[in-house]
């Protein structure tokens, strides 16, 4: 902008307008007088009715299009959020207050705890330095009363001969000690004006030395007194201790010192001058160190890595001892012939509607009470094929079988299965013919069917009792307990329970909330709460013990089934439970056993030749794999699904199972999963929120099941689709060539016959002399008198021409053929 004279002006903003100047300074004494012209400020008359939403000043800042309740409501929010802001500052002020009141709170106690201790550690100073003085003075008292003792009869007389100044200046030792008793004593207080201790040491204090400075404390003159003692024993010539020294295979040069109480510095000395450069963190073997020992004059112990297991004793029971223990009746019997629903009608209670599809899937530990008060512990093993394995346990741990065969099914395989695993075990065995309530049960056909099993029942003229049963009626239940009754008596089961428990895990599972749980049947003593247990790879200390009922017991006797609480990772099923000293002897073992097991399966895994190894990659090379990822609720579950996988494929096709495991689904098995490319599959358990989502970012199946049968199926079929499909080849028809013509443009043309079938054109065709095939191809041509047609019937002539291949002849035959793709399954 500028002025009416041209000059420039400054601007300055409002309505109206008003000028003046205004004088610039610059450098060098320089000044300017410039014109300034200012605006007034532009003012808005409000509309009627506009101090509703808050006068002028509020209708200037309303936004348009804002009706009078919205900037009500405005308003209002503006003043809780200014209240809130307000509280949230009192509260935080508040905790400021607090927290400030709690740091003082602390630092005062800590300063009353600290003067406390100060005050302790004065008032022990004060009584030693009493204590010292006392001991100080009757140590003088004593010398001067013996002083005066050694003095002749005649040395006072002589004494008082003296001069007159030497007999009144001889100081009497024991005057001087009275008068010192006399002397009152000062206090002991914390403000004396004694140095010891008293802060900072000034230069006159240094100076002056012994006149009243700083003295020697209590602490050093003890310490000093205790050199002394030492180096007064130490050149007593001192018997050397004669350890013995156990000695395993290899050992780290620092424990070896350790065990023979010897400086490391002279175990490295005396090897490096046998030629052994070696430092005090390198492992030597059991001859180089066998001559360490003998050198530093101790004796050797050899002992082995196995030497462990050791401290599990095997008590002798004493016969005193023994007392009647209830028998362990194992049930088992081919699937769905009634083995639960048996046990269930002995028990009164429902267990095989808690069973996915009415299968077992697990292995099950009760006890029984019958009407004469004995007590019968039942295991109820699952009956389908891919648990044998679980069977084969169920048997080992049991004294009598019970033998459940359905009176409408008779003998089947998993039956001779059962047959098989009691004989293995050397078990009384009892035939229960389930079943007998329905009207095609024939009981005779069962006992007949046994006898090709070497299994001659009662009614034959056996020794193996057989009774008819009904779970749905209960007919014979009664008979049946007899039965067991009779036989646990004749067996006279008896064990000790005082002493140190022995037990065979059933059954193990990783819980959610409780952690690895395990099964137990306890064989032998009593398994209490607070026992330190090892079994198998893994150790524990019982945390709890939960009996059959969901009970909470102290203890377990022989032949309970328990769940055992606190260990710290979930056993195989079938290993054994025996109950040690401490925790140390418990890790150990699990240690050991934990290494001998990785060394077992490494040396399984590994080819020990060459040929062995070219062989193993020739046979991969030509497999396809199928990867899957398995996790399971139970240990049982998990080992008898990788079982059912490894039967699954064929020379082309296989089922590898990259890990399997108890517990859920968790997000390092997707990451797994996912570098594999392999689904995962889970048995009665599911993915955390963790993994789920990782699943869905990176594409990875997870699939649930509850019945082992479903599992097995589908991961077939997806095995089946990695097959190749198989070509096969359907003979449609044969053609005779009855003469050869040349074709200009189409080269050698063959009038056949068709004699057999019917020749097609999109088939394919082989061209036979003598029975021999010479050449096959497809057709390049196939007429009808002229015309192209696709195929011709049996009894007519055509011609056909072959797609580059002219060497035909009469008398030649064409044989016609269709391929068809069809698909495998395993």
């Amino acid at each position: 902008m500028s002025d009416t004279d041209g000059k420039k002006t400054l601007g300055v903003r409002g309505g109206g307008s008003r000028s003046g100047q205004v004088k610039q300074s610059f450098s060098h004494g320089r000044t300017k007088n410039v014109v300034v012209e200012t605006k007034r400020k532009r003012v808005v008359v409000p509309k009627a009715g506009a101090a509703k939403s808050g006068g002028a000043g509020g209708d200037a800042r309303r936004p348009k299009g804002a009706s009078d309740a919205e900037m009500e409501r405005r308003l209002k929010a503006l003043q809780a959020a200014k209240a809130r802001e307000a509280e949230d500052q009192k509260e935080r002020e508040a905790e400021e207050r607090r927290r400030a009141e709690e740091r003082e709170r602390r630092r005062a106690e800590l300063e009353a705890k600290e003067r406390e201790e100060r005050e302790r550690e004065e008032a022990l100073k004060a009584k030693a330095e009493e204590d010292e003085r006392r001991k100080r003075e009757a140590e003088e008292t004593k010398r001067a009363d013996a002083v005066a003792a050694r003095q002749p009869k005649d040395e006072p007389a002589a004494a008082n001969t003296a001069g007159p100044d030497q007999a009144t200046n001889a100081p009497n030792p024991r005057k001087v000690d009275k008068e010192r008793d006399r002397e009152p004593r000062q206090p002991k207080s914390k403000g004396r004006d004694d140095n010891r201790r008293s802060g900072k040491l000034t230069v006159n204090q240094a100076l002056r030395g012994g006149e009243g400075g700083r003295q020697r404390s209590m602490a050093s003159m003890k310490r000093r007194q205790e050199r002394d003692r030492r180096k007064a024993m130490s050149n007593e010539p001192r018997e050397k201790v004669v350890r013995e020294v156990q000695l395993p295979e290899t050992i780290v040069v620092q424990e070896l010192a350790n065990r023979m109480a010897e400086r490391v510095a002279d175990v490295v000395k005396s090897l490096m001058q046998s030629g052994m450069m070696v430092t005090q963190n390198q492992s030597i073997d059991a001859d180089t160190a066998e001559l360490i020992i003998e050198e530093f004059g101790h004796r050797v112990q050899r002992v082995s890595a196995s030497d462990v297991e050791d401290v599990i004793h095997v008590e002798q029971d004493d016969p005193k001892d023994l007392k009647a223990r209830p028998p362990v009746i194992t049930v088992m019997g081919h699937v769905d012939h009634g083995k639960t629903s048996l046990l269930d009608a002995i028990r009164n209670a429902k267990v095989v509607s808690g069973e996915a599809g009415g299968i077992t899937q697990h292995i099950g530990a009760y006890q029984v009470k019958t009407d004469s008060g004995d007590i019968l512990t039942f295991l109820d093993t699952p009956g389908h094929a891919a648990f044998t394995s679980m069977r084969a346990r169920g048997a080992q741990v049991t004294d009598i079988v019970v033998l459940v065969v359905a009176a409408d099914d008779a003998v089947m395989p998993q039956t001779i299965e059962a047959l098989n695993h009691a004989k293995a075990a050397g078990v009384p065995m009892i035939v229960a013919i389930n079943k007998c309530d329905k009207p095609e049960a024939n009981p005779d056909k069962v006992r007949t069917d046994l006898l090709q099993h070497e299994v001659i029942v009662e009614k034959m003229s056996g020794d193996v009792q057989d009774i008819e049963v009904s779970a749905i009626t209960g007919k014979g239940l009664d008979e049946l307990l007899e039965a067991i009754a009779l036989q646990a008596e004749i067996l006279e089961l008896k064990a000790s329970p005082n002493r140190s428990a022995q037990g065979a895990v059933i059954e193990a599972q990783l819980d959610v909330g409780r952690g690895p749980v395990a099964t137990v049947l306890v064989q032998n003593g009593t398994l209490h709460q607070g026992d330190i247990f090892v079994v198998g790879e893994q150790w524990g200390k019982v945390r709890a013990l939960i009996n059959d009922q969901g009970e909470r017991v102290k203890e377990a006797g022989p032949s309970v089934p328990v769940e055992v609480l606190g260990l710290n990772g979930t056993p195989e099923a079938g290993d054994v439970l025996n109950v040690v000293d401490t925790e140390a002897q418990a890790r150990e073992i699990a240690e050991y056993r934990e290494h001998q097991a990785k060394d077992k399966r490494a040396a399984a895994g590994a080819a020990t030749t060459l040929e062995q190894m070219l062989a193993k990659a020739k046979a991969d090379e030509n497999v396809v794999e199928l990867p899957i990822l398995v996790k399971a609720d139970v240990q049982g579950s998990a080992e008898a699904i990788v079982q059912a996988m490894e039967k699954i494929g064929n020379d082309e096709v296989r089922v590898r199972v990259l890990h399997s495991g108890v517990g859920a689904i968790t997000e390092t098995d997707i990451g797994l999963a996912e570098a594999s490319g392999a689904p995962v599959f889970g048995f009665n358990v599911r993915a955390n929120a963790s993994a789920r989502n990782t699943a869905n970012q990176k594409g990875v199946e997870i699939r649930y099941y509850s019945v082992i049968y479903d599992l097995v199926d589908d991961v077939k079929a997806a095995a089946s689709g990695l097959l190749s499909n198989e070509i096969r080849e359907r003979f449609i028809g044969y053609a005779e060539i009855k003469e050869v013509f040349k074709v200009s443009g189409v080269g050698k043309v063959a009038g056949c016959l068709v004699t057999e079938g019917v020749a097609r054109r999109s088939a394919g065709v082989r061209l036979l002399r003598d029975n021999v095939v010479v050449h096959e191809g497809t057709l390049k041509t196939l007429k009808r008198f002229k015309d192209e047609v696709a195929e011709v019937q049996s009894g007519q002539e055509c011609g056909m021409a072959f797609e580059n291949y002219d060497d035909i002849r009469p008398a030649d035959v064409i044989e016609i053929f269709e391929r068809e793709e069809v698909e495998r399954s395993l």
